[in-house]
């Protein structure tokens, strides 16, 4: 049997068959990990525009629906921070904290609503913002700001195997995943759901871009080790899965 037919068992629920049962570290009496990164201690956090105040992102769900599109050509001009707002409180916002704090509710479906993911933000061009790294602390609905990335558009091509639109983008989303957040729960049995929790994530960032008239782009193809190290992750603990850039609809796509 070849390689990639053993692989494909990656798809399959065999761990969910009589016999396949593991035991968690929530079976063992393991405490939960965090629902999510704290700001680092002593950096500058920016407050979002709250869901209950947003002006934006109100267009039919069966127009989102039938525009959605993957865009690789962006305007020149900058997203606002409420459109940003928007965009990060559709793809992980929080509703509510829920059984006594050991999970979350949000706006995506995650397995045992553990969503193992942390939003990282290359931004160069959101207005109020100075460009840099930042990450989405979403318990408080806020962005932390990182570091500053000099020639960051160079730098976010390189890191995505030469794709000059990603470099050219507004803001690049990018979802790193803490694997234990999910396997405290599901063992080996996580990796299968979090590939599938991240699809409804960039699901949610397309359907949310198209009711801003902007445009986003699914990126799995990139260089593992330069994007870990482009958004300071240690590449075990916490690595990039997935990344999306974003910005206004090019005026030849509207």
């Amino acid at each position: 049997m070849s390689t990639l037919e053993t692989g494909r068992n990656f798809l399959k629920a065999v761990l969910w068959q009589e016999g396949g049962r593991e035991t968690s570290d929530q079976q063992r009496g393991v405490p939960h990990p965090p629902l999510a990164l704290p700001a680092p201690e002593g950096s500058q956090t920016v407050e979002l525009i709250p869901p209950e105040r947003f002006t934006v992102g109100d267009i039919p769900l069966r127009q989102a629906i039938e525009q959605r599109r993957s865009r690789r050509r962006f305007a020149e001009g900058a997203l606002s921070l409420e459109e940003l707002s928007f965009l990060l409180w559709a793809t992980q916002g929080v509703q509510r904290v829920v059984r006594d704090g050991l999970a979350t509710l949000r706006t995506v479906p995650s397995a045992g609503a553990r969503h193992p993911f942390e939003t990282y933000l290359l931004v160069q061009r959101v207005q109020g913002l100075d460009a840099g790294l930042y990450r989405y602390i979403p318990l408080e609905h806020k962005l932390c700001f990182l570091a500053e990335i000099p020639h960051l558009a160079e730098k976010v091509t390189e890191a995505c195997l030469g794709q000059e639109f990603v470099g050219q983008a507004p803001v690049v989303f990018a979802w790193a995943v803490v694997p234990y957040r999910t396997e405290w729960r599901y063992a080996s049995r996580s990796h299968k759901v979090i590939a599938i929790d991240v699809g409804h994530v960039c699901q949610n960032l397309y359907l949310a871009c198209e009711g801003i008239h902007a445009g986003t782009c699914a990126i799995g193809a990139y260089h593992q080790e330069k994007a870990d190290a482009l958004l300071q992750l240690d590449g075990d603990e916490e690595f990039a899965v997935y990344l999306a850039p974003v910005g206004k609809l090019h005026p030849a796509d509207r």
